[in-house]
């Protein structure tokens, strides 16, 4: 049986946690102990969004892949695990926001491109009691833009699509929406600027938490 329930979706990074330092100096660690360039952390943010993996292919030269790429990024989670609760914190307001809206009878859950167990260790850190379900990256599950998480949460609550809602910061945010037919709310404070979210079709654009409500 279908429920009448209304599901929001958020994304994690630049939309509920302001994670670009801790990224940026995790992947910064890894460049420069092989040598590589450092990037500034502008640069991680327009990269972040695909997953860490992907964050980090584009930080380093071109050419730089396969087994090595591999194992960079193999050192890249070790020392990310390690401190990815530096800097990191949440959006101003976002915590009350996110309360209000269970408070109103709305399921709220995560589905992030970070890997589950950095999503779900932030989310105990930060955001306890605030999540029905929080979603990552993980073996055998497609990662954002493909449907496959989004879907997981509205089939186990047995949400209607049209009482659901994804937020986020990105264009893999929109594309994430798309893909899984649900309206998307698309937000100013994180990674991306209002003019790229509009030029990826971003149609309902809020500047603070507050507007979810």
């Amino acid at each position: 049986m279908l429920s009448d329930k209304e599901l929001y979706i958020f994304d994690m990074d630049g939309t509920i946690l302001n994670t670009i330092d801790d990224i940026a100096g995790a992947i910064n660690y890894v460049l420069d102990i092989h040598g590589y360039p450092r990037r500034t952390v502008d640069e991680v943010k327009s990269f972040v969004g695909n997953g860490l993996k992907r964050a980090l292919e584009l930080s380093l030269p071109d050419g730089v892949a396969g087994d090595v790429l591999n194992q960079l990024f193999t050192e890249l989670v070790a020392y990310y695990n390690e401190h990815s609760n530096i800097t990191t914190r949440p959006y101003e307001g976002i915590v009350e926001v996110i309360h209000k809206l269970r408070e109103q009878g709305k399921i709220v859950a995560v589905v992030s491109n970070k890997r589950v167990e950095a999503v779900r260790d932030l989310c105990d850190i930060y955001f306890a009691g605030c999540f029905d379900m929080a979603l990552g990256d993980q073996d055998g599950i497609a990662r954002k833009p493909a449907p496959d998480m989004t879907n997981m949460v509205i089939e186990h609550y047995g949400i209607l699509k049209d009482k659901c809602v994804y937020i986020g910061d990105s264009d893999v945010d929109l594309m994430t929406a798309r893909n899984t037919e649900i309206d998307c709310i698309a937000v100013t404070w994180g990674f991306r600027t209002r003019e790229f979210l509009v030029e990826h079709g971003a149609t309902m654009i809020i500047d603070r938490p507050e507007e979810l409500l």
